[in-house]
Order: C-alpha cells, then sequence, then structure tokens
C-alpha cells in the first residue's frame, strides 16, 4: 500500500454521516455523555481474504478551555503489530468544542504513518471566523497560517460526535446533504452526504436498526473522490456508527463496531426470538 495518511481516512470513514441541519446548523448534545468509549477494528482485503489491520478508538470526556466548559474528543488508531511491517501507523487527533454552540475551539493531529509524520495545531476564534493553524510535515519548519471558516465548519473529530445529534427524520432517502470539513489547515465546503434510508445490521455487539449513508469523500486520501463507501449508525437516540464498508485504490476497507463502554440511552437492538 502507499504511504498515505490511512487514519485520517478512517477517521472520515467513521465520520461519515456527518450532516448540516437545513436551516442552521446549531444543535443541542442528547446522544453522547462523559467517558463514552467506542472501539471498532478496521479491515483490509485484497482478493478473497479479510486481514485485520488495526485499531480505532474514539472517546468523549467533560473538560474546560480557557474557563469554559468543553468536550474534548480523542481518536487513536494504530495498526496491529503483526502489520506493522506493511505501514506502521500510530495517530492521535484530539479536539476541544464548545458544550453550548458545539463550535471547535483547539483541534490537534499528530500522526506517524510509515515514514511520514504530521502534526498541525488549530485554534479557533469563532468571533472572527478563522483558525490560526501550525503545521508541520516530516522534519520540515512549521508553517503557520490564519484560514476562514464559516460558522458550520467542523474539523473531523468535532463532526464525528456533531454527526450524533443530528435529526434524520427530516430526511428522504436520496436526499444530498451538504457538509463543510476542516482538514489539514484547509477547508473543504463542497462536500455533502447522500441519505439512503434505513436497514437491518449484524454486528458482533448485536443486531440493530440503523440508518444508511453515502458520503462525499476527499480526494487524497486512500479513498478515490466520490461517494461509493456506506456508512451504518444505530437508528436511536446514539447514533453510534456500527459499520463502514468502502472501496480503496487497491482493495477494500471494512471498519467494525467491537465495543461500547460508558453510560448512554438504550441501544436500538433486536431481540433473538
Amino acid at each position: 500500500m502507499k504511504k498515505i495518511e490511512i487514519f485520517t481516512a478512517l477517521l472520515l470513514v467513521v465520520c461519515g454521516e456527518v450532516v448540516a441541519q437545513k436551516i442552521n446548523c446549531k444543535t443541542t448534545n442528547t446522544c453522547f455523555r462523559n467517558n463514552e468509549e467506542l472501539y471498532y477494528e478496521v479491515y483490509y482485503n485484497l482478493g478473497p481474504i479479510w486481514v485485520a489491520a488495526g485499531d480505532v478508538t474514539f472517546r468523549v470526556e467533560d473538560n474546560k478551555f480557557q474557563n469554559q466548559g468543553c468536550y474534548k474528543f480523542t481518536g487513536n488508531g494504530q495498526t496491529f503489530k503483526s502489520y506493522d511491517w506493511i505501514f506502521k501507523v500510530r495517530d492521535k487527533f484530539e479536539s476541544l468544542v464548545d458544550t453550548i454552540s458545539f463550535r471547535p475551539l483547539k483541534y490537534l493531529r499528530d500522526t506517524k504513518e510509515g515514514s511520514n509524520a504530521t502534526y498541525n495545531l488549530n485554534y479557533f476564534n469563532n468571533t472572527k471566523n478563522v483558525a490560526y493553524t501550525f503545521y508541520k510535515k516530516n522534519h520540515n519548519e512549521f508553517v503557520k497560517d490564519t484560514i476562514g471558516i464559516t460558522s458550520c465548519t467542523y474539523d473531523v473529530m468535532t463532526m464525528i460526535y456533531y454527526a450524533r445529534t443530528i435529526d434524520y427524520t427530516v430526511y428522504k432517502p436520496n436526499e444530498i446533504i451538504p457538509i463543510s470539513i476542516f482538514l489539514d489547515a484547509k477547508v473543504f465546503n463542497k462536500q455533502y452526504i447522500r441519505y439512503l434510508g434505513k436497514a437491518v445490521l449484524k454486528t458482533a455487539i448485536g443486531t440493530f436498526n440503523c440508518i444508511k449513508f453515502s458520503p462525499k469523500l476527499i480526494a487524497g486520501t486512500i479513498f478515490k473522490e466520490g461517494d461509493e463507501m456506506i456508512v451504518w449508525v444505530t437508528d436511536d437516540k446514539n447514533k453510534i456508527p456500527l459499520l463502514v464498508e468502502t472501496p480503496i485504490v487497491v482493495g477494500s476497507i471494512q471498519t467494525k463496531i467491537k465495543s461500547i463502554k460508558g453510560e448512554r440511552h438504550k441501544l436500538n437492538k433486536i431481540e433473538k426470538k
């Protein structure tokens, strides 16, 4: 496989269901709570064989930033040691988000992927609608910049959790919903999600009623630009991503839920009869 930004792509996999409200992007969280932790395994396919290649963990905590209440979202991804000889990944993403406005306050990406290393620290001034970014690739010097954003622009970590606050009942199958993503000191305003409707999904933790989406992907990751990815999330108050399937440049990937920790609403699990 090419030495590419694998965990960034996996973050986009899990947050693929992100959408913007039809009227505005303001939201209120009733879905996730302090100390929630989601654990996924990532499988790579080339031909008839699926190989467990790595894992991804997402965690939410109550926190403070400059004396104001905020959420702390953390995402950690790594390849298994048995897969490291092919392509080693050790990645960390972290966001601090205002609990009232749900706008990002701080965003960190610290990733080591193969021979590439990226460090990107960002502070958001939501009054001026700008992000102050500090970016470093491998052994190059730090690059400082000021990036214009909108009131509905979210970094990838914030979007994972923002997605779970959306009322999906207002959308119809095949409806396209625009999104705006802040990624690697750039704003991508022309992305969208195609809502696909409802489905039933069997997973390692049970069988669930689900909502399905097909997000348009950003070119430059391991994914081709387009909307061939399919995402399943629980059709309940939690909106937990359960499964992602997508083709990539070579082969395909599945990202599967393995465990959920922490207090939450009752999952919409289908009980065996």
